[in-house]
Order: C-alpha cells, then structure tokens, then sequence
C-alpha cells in the first residue's frame, strides 16, 4: 500500500523555481483570480517540491501559487516534499503544466524538448522492452501527438527570442516558424530586421525558400529582401503597434497577446459608449 504523502510548511525563502522551468508567469485575469482566492482564503493546495540540498527544495509544481505568495507577503506555504530522479522531476513537471489553458508555443515547445532530453538522458526506454519503441515515440504518445508534431515543436526552440516571441503571438504560424528554425541565428536576425522593416512576416512559401539558400549558403541580407518583398496572395491591410511604443501601458508582466485582449476589450467599451452617445443626440 502506498504511504500517505504528508502537508508540511515550508519557510518561502527555502523554495527556488524549477531549473529552466518553460512556463511564463503570465499577468492579466488569469493571475488576478488567483490573486484574489489566495488572498481571502490562503494557499490550500499545496504545492510539489523536492530536496536538492540542506534546507533547499525545488518546486516542481505550484511557481505560479509560489509567486503569488511571494507577492502578498506571506511567509509559508503548504507543500508535499517528494524525492525524485531528474526525469522524474521533468515529467512531473511539465505534465503538470500542460493542462493548462493557453499553452504558447514557445512554452510547449521547451516544455516537450526538456521531457525528451531527460529521456535521453537517462539511456533507458519509458515503454515495456518488448515494444522497442524509441523514447521520443513514447513521449510523444504520452502528450496525444505524433512523433513529427513533437520533432516541430521541439525546432521552434531553435529560433530565436524575437522570431519565437512572433509565433506566440501569432504573426508566424507553426509550419513556416519551423522552416526558419533551420535558419543560422545571424540569417534570422537578418530576417526579424527585414520583418520589423517591411511590417510582414513570411508565408510558409517564403520560409521554403529561405530556408533552401540557408542550405546553400546563399541567404543573404539582400536575398531575404528579395524574398520578403514578394506580396502574398492573402496579404492585408494590417495595423500594428510595436511592442515598445505600448509597453508603458502595461504592467511589466503582460504578454503580447494580453496586451491585444484588453486593446480590444477597451475599443468594445469605446465603441458601446459612442452608440450610447449618438443615441443620446437624437
């Protein structure tokens, strides 16, 4: 029979985040709420640790509740204290995450490449023997996806900040992001120059293409341009902002795509008032 896992509280200070954790901290609604049901009714669901040395345990499950309270002041917080492997850590980890609602990319992405390095690293299958399965095709099943979505994901990594923090944000979709993770860093910052500029980022055509040069080494700043100048079939009229010019607006801790849900929330409010006005003048 499994032993009862025990509640202890444990000093704030005593806990640190779990090594190259994937998942951001996000602000926004999400977090408020959990602000507020921490504040009226404290921290009842503990969180997973474990000892990584005297007195110091890594938190594998709970930073955001962790944060949280760091943040209201308080001092201790229930925790469930469990010894754990490395890859056992990491796949308590992520799993643990990945439920959530509104995953990035980005976060999936790092989440899936920790889960099968550790894998790899331990030098043993997850599956039976008998099945002979390599440890990626099991990971892969154990988060519902195939093989090639977990291998796409885990390139994604491979862009870099800026390019990554696009498809979060949804200005390069999947497909053509993986295309230009194959891109050298110095061809990528070439290409976010070429995007920021021309304000459009490459269809999953042009990323094709860019990535073909790369190959050959023929991915020069004027090529990118060349490639990126060519007008897409479905290209639009689009307005953006750059992320600096709105930032000020914002509490350090929001996202892109929290700061365009609560642009478009405000502009509804605007737009319900004008109606009311225009009502109100006749």
């Amino acid at each position: 029979m499994k032993e009862k896992e025990t509640i202890e509280y444990l000093d704030l200070k005593s806990l640190v985040p779990f090594r190259n954790h994937p998942f951001k901290l996000r602000g926004g609604e999400e977090k408020e709420q959990l602000l507020q049901s921490i504040k009226t009714q404290g921290a009842i669901e503990p969180l997973i640790v474990r000892p990584i040395s005297e007195g110091e345990y890594e938190v594998i499950s709970g930073h955001r509740r962790m944060e949280i309270c760091k943040e209201l002041g308080m001092e201790k917080i229930p925790v469930i204290v469990r010894n754990l492997t490395d890859e056992q850590a990491v796949s308590m980890m992520v799993d643990a995450n990945l439920h959530r609602e509104n995953i990035l990319p980005s976060e999936r992405a790092f989440a899936y490449k920790i889960k099968w390095e550790a894998a790899k690293k331990s030098e043993k299958t997850l599956s039976q023997p008998a099945t002979r399965m390599r440890n990626d095709d099991v990971i892969a099943q154990s988060f519902g996806i195939g093989k090639d979505t977990l291998h796409r994901y885990i390139r994604l990594t491979c862009l870099i900040p800026e390019l990554l923090e696009m498809v979060d944000e949804g200005r390069i979709a999947l497909t053509p992001a993986v295309e230009l993770s194959y891109l050298t860093n110095e061809e990528q910052q070439t290409l976010l120059n070429e995007i920021e500029y021309a304000d459009a980022t490459p269809s999953l055509s042009q990323a094709q293409r860019l990535r073909g040069f790369s190959r050959q080494g023929r991915l020069t700043a004027d090529v990118i341009f060349a490639v990126m100048s060519e007008e897409k079939a479905n290209q639009k009229e689009q307005i953006r902002f750059s992320k600096e010019e709105i930032q000020k607006y914002f509490p350090k801790s929001y996202t892109g795509k929290d700061m365009q849900n609560t642009i478009l929330q405000l502009l509804e409010k605007w737009q319900r008032q004008r109606e009311r006005n225009a009502r109100e003048e006749r």
